[in-house]
């Protein structure tokens, strides 16, 4: 995909700068720095426990951050709340969908249209983008979310994202529970939503391959560190790559 080790200077949409975090006395992240610029797509690899899912829940502002930094467009998100990061143009995608299976496939879309800061145009093209990216969904807007398979909750849960209008996209597994044909296309969807709309996405997945083909940059998270980070195609190519893990 291109792109070198580190984003452009001053393209850095997110920064997260030596951030440490974790659950009450257990801390999981330790000094955590990454960036993900403008548009870029990036991976996020790691182990089972590395912390992974705990540094995307702090850029969202689901877990406190004992120290460090993590800034948005230029603007620290300490302390801001999910909520209010969420308006700013954050959207999680959380491991497990986060979909509401009791309601209809519609009314989770207009969910994410409510955290929009503009729900008028903009959300009704991301609409058409949606069901575009996602044709299954088109024909089923008024079935119950929890009648669809796996994959097709995932669409779900991504399409109900997007209708947020982010700027920056947070992806957490979101292959885990496909089958194995599924996950190449599901990864190329998350590609097309980069290039379509132009926001930026960090993914954390476990196809490492899969997932550094259709990214930008990566980095290798283990046991709360970064330990490797570098353009994606270097890292594909990489002999010891199995061996962070």
């Amino acid at each position: 995909m291109g792109g070198g080790d580190t984003p452009p200077a001053g393209a850095a949409s997110l920064e997260v700068a030596g951030v440490t975090a974790g659950y009450g006395a257990h801390t999981v992240l330790r000094d955590v720095s990454l960036a993900v610029g403008d548009g870029e797509v990036v991976t996020l690899l790691g182990h089972n426990g590395a912390g992974k899912s705990t540094l995307l829940r702090a850029i969202a502002g689901a877990l406190d951050v004992e120290r460090g930094d993590i800034r948005f467009g230029g603007v620290s998100q300490l302390g801001r709340g999910a909520a209010r990061i969420a308006r700013d143009g954050i959207a999680l995608v959380p491991q497990g969908r986060g979909i509401f299976p009791t309601l209809s496939i519609g009314e989770n879309l207009q969910l994410g249209a409510g955290v929009a800061r503009n729900v008028t145009d903009r959300t009704r093209v991301t609409l058409d983008f949606v069901l575009e990216l996602f044709p299954a969904l088109a024909d089923r807007l008024h079935e119950d979310a929890g009648t669809l398979s796996g994959g097709q909750q995932q669409m779900v849960a991504i399409g109900t994202a997007l209708m947020a209008s982010p700027k920056l996209l947070l992806l957490d597994e979101p292959s885990t529970g496909l089958a194995p044909v599924l996950v190449q296309t599901m990864l190329a969807q998350i590609r097309s939503v980069h290039r379509e709309l132009g926001i930026g996405v960090l993914i954390v997945e476990q196809n490492i391959h899969e997932a550094l083909r259709i990214s930008d940059r990566a980095y290798v998270l283990r046991l709360g560190e970064i330990v490797r980070e570098g353009a994606a195609s270097t890292l594909l190519d990489a002999p010891d790559i199995w061996g962070l893990f």
